[in-house]
């Protein structure tokens, strides 16, 4: 590859929460209905020249697992479907973004698209977290960040919010 396209292209709806180290977007490739093998090769090689080590996905399904594995890129899937393991799966998902982030491994947190339901996870993650101190604050600042209403699906997120272990979160 050579020329523009050698450093790939940025994934749509890419934005830093966290420069450096922690940002989202729609899944590499595209979303389902429009996803192109070759433009989920090119959004991946702009993440691994961008200094991006792991991909976490909320996605229904994981799919192209081998994909990210191939562009050396470690993976993690946490199938956010509602429910009773909602709260389990939240957790999980925000200790492995926790620990990314400690061992300064930058990571993209990604869905189909930047839907409600990515943005409130992502806002969750922030409380969960102790980076913001209160679900209107982090909703407020997620709004501002994304320049839009969080909706009732990612506002859902906070009736299932983990509680958070300063022990887990290593303090």
């Amino acid at each position: 590859m050579k020329g523009k396209w050698a450093a790939g292209i940025e994934p749509r709806g890419f934005t830093w929460v966290y420069r450096g180290i922690l940002a989202i977007s729609e899944r590499p490739g595209g979303s389902t209905s429009v996803h192109r093998r070759v433009r989920r090769d090119e959004e991946l090689i702009w993440l691994k020249h961008q200094g991006f080590g792991r991909v976490v996905s909320i996605l229904p399904v994981m799919q192209n697992l081998e994909a990210y594995l191939d562009h050396g890129l470690s993976v993690s899937h946490y199938a956010l479907r509602g429910g009773p393991q909602q709260r389990e799966v939240l957790e999980a998902c925000y200790l492995d973004l926790e620990g990314s982030m400690r061992n300064h491994v930058a990571v993209l947190l990604h869905g189909d698209d930047v839907s409600d339901r990515l943005l409130g996870v992502l806002a969750g993650y922030l409380v969960w977290s102790k980076r913001v101190e209160t679900a209107p604050a982090s909703i407020a600042l997620i709004e501002r960040l994304f320049r839009r209403s969080l909706g009732p699906e990612g506002r859902e997120i906070f009736l299932h919010l983990p509680s958070s272990d300063s022990e887990a979160l290593g303090g």
